[in-house]
């Protein structure tokens, strides 16, 4: 049996896909995974012996110079994206007998086109909930195409949002369609995610409140991490008390020297020690004070274990992680699912979400001071062994049995 796995998008898109790769290779199943060209996601994939076929422009380039929230060259990085489903993981797919596809509209709506010419299994995944249509919550705008504030019916905004995805991708997808001899979709979304999308998310972290879409909650695929943490940090973190750890994944800011600024100068506020992520957003030091060490790609599942807090942007992938540390977070929401995120640490106890994208360092040390008592730490510590470590297991088990009744 093959599968094939196509992601595009940043490390919380690839290395949820990787983590499931390896729990389906090691049922027995042939493995390989359509991602980025990024040096840093062949990497990853060549540490865990998955087979990577590049697809698509590098995404690191693209997230760190488009302006946030702008639609300027939207239609054709979406052209792009589409061909190269359509091309090189079309040609990947064949002799496969699944696909499992993740990320942006363009992506998905391509990978299960290509199933579908194919003939085999198609899954989409969502490692967030908040793209997947509910009438407990509103959809979240499309670049260019913002919702109208003035509706408060979610049902109705669902709806436009799929007819906002026709207006934006319809076109696109169907002419591609055409060139392979297959018929036309009228609801590209909804084709996308099919009546049954699995939900790469934990039960308990994020909740998923039964709606008229049949949702496979699996549980966070959680690609286990070996690594050794490089020896200066250790001896960094065994120097002191454990530090605060700051850091923004993949997400770009606009201004990073102030950012690592604020958030050194907030962390010492509270008496504490710090670690920095450069991150996509090249967060630095601020002086030459020992009490701050920068790190690059390092083992967050080892590091989280060892700090006092994580300040973080709120990603699906960093939220779970640092919840299965079991120590308190701190959420500065950036944009996309960060602000969910950060309302569930809130609702769990288990850290404290600051108000904006832009902290100041009074504001950041507020919420960290907030983190940081024992209270919080207690909470997060229980939390943590409520979360599920099983989820990659979960879907690779119904993958296979799907396909093998297929």
């Amino acid at each position: 049996m093959r599968v094939l796995f196509s992601t595009y998008g940043s490390r919380g898109s690839v290395q949820p896909m990787a983590g499931l790769a390896v729990r389906v290779r090691e049922l027995g199943a042939e493995v390989r995974v359509c991602a980025p060209p990024d040096e840093e996601f062949a990497e990853l994939l060549a540490a865990v012996g998955v087979p990577v076929i590049p697809t698509g422009a590098p995404v690191r380039p693209l997230v760190t110079t488009v302006t946030p929230g702008s639609a300027a060259g939207l239609a054709q990085r979406a052209a792009d994206l589409m061909a190269a489903q359509f091309e090189a993981v079309a040609a990947a797919a064949e002799g496969c007998d699944a696909l499992v596809a993740t990320g942006p509209l363009p992506v998905t709506a391509g990978a299960r086109s290509v199933a579908e010419e194919l003939g085999i299994r198609y899954v989409h995944a969502s490692h967030q909930p908040v793209v997947l249509p509910s009438p407990y919550r509103r959809p979240p705008a499309r670049r260019g195409r913002p919702l109208p504030p003035d509706v408060t019916d979610n049902r109705a905004l669902w709806d436009l949002d799929a007819e906002l995805a026709n207006a934006m991708f319809g076109e696109m997808i169907n002419g591609q369609r055409a060139s392979i001899g297959l018929q036309p979709v009228d609801n590209v979304r909804d084709y996308a995610f099919t009546d049954r999308p699995w939900l790469a998310t934990d039960p308990v972290l994020s909740p998923w409140q039964p709606t008229d879409l049949g949702v496979v909650q699996t549980g966070a695929w959680v690609l286990t991490d070996e690594r050794p943490l490089p020896d200066g940090l250790v001896a960094f973190l065994e120097a002191g008390a454990p530090p605060v750890y700051v850091g923004l994944g993949s997400t770009p800011v606009s201004a990073p020297k102030d950012f690592a600024r604020v958030a050194v100068e907030a962390i010492r506020a509270q008496g504490r020690r710090a670690v920095v992520s450069r991150g996509w957003a090249e967060l630095a030091l601020v002086d030459d004070q020992d009490d701050c060490f920068v790190v690059g790609e390092v083992n967050h599942q080892a590091l989280f274990r060892r700090t006092a807090a994580v300040v973080h942007h709120g990603s699906g992938g960093t939220t779970t992680t640092v919840a299965l540390a079991g120590v308190p977070q701190v959420v500065v929401p950036q944009g996309a699912d960060h602000p969910y995120w950060a309302g569930r640490v809130v609702d769990l106890g288990i850290g404290a979400a600051h108000d904006g994208s832009v902290p100041t360092a009074e504001s950041l040390s507020a919420a960290l001071g907030t983190a940081l008592t024992p209270e919080t730490r207690a909470r997060a510590t229980a939390v943590a062994g409520t979360i599920r470590t099983d989820g990659a297991t979960v879907a690779a088990r119904l993958l296979l049995d799907a396909v093998g009744q297929g």
